[in-house]
């Protein structure tokens, strides 16, 4: 078996892999600070569930994976190829990868020099250092309005017309949302508004001038928030069988 890990700004995660390269366990889990301490655990339930003998390849990504890999003596690879080599290995027709993540978003182009070659990474962008575009962003934002991370999408999706809020500065988004509560904007509203930020922000600093081919698939933590799924669809103006959220969106 093969054994993935991935190491990012927020959340640790690791994956099992069978022989078939079928993904047979999976966690994730906030490193909530202490990734080595966090990807430690991790792979103590792992290694309790499989043998260690059983694995014949491991290796590690994202953010901190230098260091776990350094720490446990496995290959190191970078993320953008790591996660283009994932996707096009569960989702072979997907052409164009967004993630969202704790602290980083990015876009990556797939192409194929024919169709019997798998796909390479031929384009990619990475959001800068402002926060606003990123799942972080969104965790405060729920905490101080009093929802948590996991209603808030469903909470998004209430919302008929979603207000204009700011988007390419956290500071001019928050300032947007409290003058949006002062004024007595429904909560769902201000969510909504938010949500829709955030796409147009990605959309501007991350994808720029370019031309998205489809179908696209939509990855990192963020992809669990239905309303920004629905911000995407509408901003980006995909339809519904363009957009492909995997099963594995986390990992």
């Amino acid at each position: 078996m093969k054994l993935g890990i991935d190491i990012g700004s927020v959340t640790a995660k690791a994956v099992v892999i069978d022989e078939a390269n079928n993904i047979v366990a999976s966690r994730y889990t906030r490193t909530r600070g202490q990734p080595v301490n966090t990807i430690f655990d991790i792979l103590k339930d792992i290694f309790a569930r499989y043998s260690s003998e059983n694995f014949g390849l491991a290796a590690a990504t994202g953010t901190g994976g230098k260091l776990i890999a350094d720490l446990l003596g496995i290959p190191f690879v970078n993320e953008i190829i790591a996660q283009a080599a994932g996707t096009t290995r569960f989702h072979p027709e997907i052409k164009t990868i967004l993630e969202i993540g704790g602290e980083d978003s990015k876009l990556i182009v797939l192409g194929r020099e024919s169709p019997d070659k798998p796909a390479k990474v031929t384009d990619f962008a990475m959001n800068g250092v402002c926060a606003a575009g990123t799942g972080s962003f969104l965790d405060q934002q729920a905490s101080r309005m009093g929802i948590s991370i996991e209603q808030f999408g469903d909470v998004a999706l209430q919302s008929a017309q979603p207000p204009r809020v700011a988007g390419r500065c956290s500071v001019f988004a928050k300032s947007d949302m409290i003058h949006l509560q002062q004024i007595g904007t429904p909560v769902h509203d201000i969510v909504a508004g938010l949500c829709f930020a955030m796409v147009r922000n990605f959309k501007g600093n991350v994808i720029g001038g370019r031309d998205l081919a489809e179908p696209v698939s939509f990855q990192g933590g963020v992809a669990a928030n239905k309303g920004i799924r629905r911000a995407i669809l509408e901003v980006m103006e995909f339809k519904d069988s363009e957009l492909i959220v995997p099963e594995h969106f986390r990992s």
